[in-house]
């Protein structure tokens, strides 16, 4: 781990050559580069300007290459951080609400900030590691908002942040042993945070992806980020940035990312069930931690294969950006000697496995079927109706789905 002289001499000017030589450099070959650098340079530079280009390396995949190439990071900064995308999303929202001047408490190494200044705001950025606070600066400087990110090193419990018009916090979710998953075990535990957001006109709230329901205040917007469907995480919206903001607000949404899609509770019951269709649906993510199934069964006009399981299935193939669709072409229960043999029968060669309510691992049933052949499916591990069963089938779209 860099220490705070280490990344002050990275920052110098032998810092910023060798971290500049070292932009393409292959980790495989990490000790014959550290071993020809030491020649030249202190052993405690090369250590810290290796360590950034690792990862400056893996930040491409959050951050783009461009702006991963200039930024600084820590290993727990950079694993923590919002994704660009995503912290982007939340400061055009902020924007669109009129906010100026948003204090982002528990800023890590700036991601929030930095999408908030590139958004137009001067943003006053505040965490209690003195390290941590370093690299927002640097970040700052190097992609030219300096000027738009006022950093102060304290605890947020102390942060003076009168001339503020909007909060955004991100409080962390890991200890020692890990990940957190009570919100009261969160630092600063989730009550500080709401009661902080309380007090702003705007303001909103990181949390993880896997908050309870009922862990959400009453006079918050609860909502679930998705990227690529993948579900990144899910915030919490007070004032006038949450549910009395606009008239598209509602008490629960789900955004998918990049295309920005965005759905809202309508306070449905749950959808009824019925047999498996000729297609299914596989609801995205951040739908379903939304619990918001409901809607996409009603668009859809479909029902839930059973009562536990998000899979919506109906007998016409329809649209919708919040869930993916497959056309279905058999129903079995789950008996690997008939599945193995109709695979094969098949000659499928390539089988993309999905499970939701079965115990089936299918990294293990991946090598047990002992696929060959050129042709592909999709293989749904789950339950009908309360019964372990299989469903084949082809992504609408594909050739076979089409």
């Amino acid at each position: 781990m860099v220490d705070r002289e280490a990344f002050a001499a990275l920052l110098g000017d032998e810092g910023q050559a060798l971290l500049g030589s070292l932009e393409h450099y292959e980790p495989e070959s990490e000790l014959a580069v550290a071993t020809r650098l030491r020649r030249t340079h202190a052993p405690e530079l090369v250590s810290a300007a290796l360590g950034q280009a690792r990862l400056r390396q893996r930040a491409a995949a959050k951050f783009g290459a461009e702006d991963a190439a200039r930024m600084y990071f820590t290993p727990a900064g950079l694993e923590q951080s919002t994704r660009a995308n995503v912290a982007a999303h939340r400061a055009e929202r902020f924007r669109r609400s009129g906010v100026e001047r948003p204090a982002d408490l528990c800023c890590g190494i700036g991601g929030d900030a930095i999408a908030l200044a590139r958004a137009g705001m001067h943003v006053l950025a505040v965490d209690s590691d003195p390290l941590t606070c370093d690299v927002v600066r640097a970040n700052a400087a190097a992609l030219g908002l300096g000027d738009r990110i006022e950093v102060r090193c304290q605890d947020v419990g102390d942060a003076d942040v009168s001339g503020c018009d909007a909060l955004f916090a991100d409080p962390a979710r890991r200890g020692g042993k890990g990940r957190v998953f009570d919100p009261e075990a969160y630092s600063p535990p989730l009550s500080w945070a709401v009661a902080a957001a309380r007090r702003f006109p705007h303001s909103a709230l990181k949390v993880a992806p896997g908050i309870p329901h009922e862990a959400v205040p009453g006079d918050a917007e609860a909502e679930w980020i998705s990227d690529s469907g993948d579900v990144k995480e899910a915030v919490l919206w007070f004032g006038a940035a949450g549910p009395a903001g606009t008239a598209e607000s509602s008490p629960v949404r789900a955004t998918l990312l990049p295309a920005g899609r965005s759905l809202s509770s309508r306070g449905l019951p749950d959808p009824p069930v019925g047999p498996v269709g000729r297609f299914l649906y596989e609801p995205d993510g951040a739908v379903v931690r939304a619990h918001l199934v409901a809607e996409v069964a009603a668009d859809l006009d479909g029902r839930l294969i059973d009562p536990t399981i998000a899979y919506v299935t109906c007998d016409e193939a329809r649209s919708t950006p919040y869930a993916t669709g497959y056309a279905i072409t058999d129903v079995l229960p789950f008996q690997l000697k008939r599945l193995r043999a109709l695979l094969r029968e098949r000659r499928v060669g390539v089988a993309t496995i999905k499970k939701r309510g079965s115990a089936v691992e299918p990294t293990e049933l991946r090598k047990k079927l002992k696929l060959e052949g050129p042709g592909e499916c999709t293989v749904f591990l789950t339950r009908v109706a309360g019964a372990p069963t299989v469903l084949l089938g082809h992504p609408l779209g594909s050739p076979a789905g089409a």
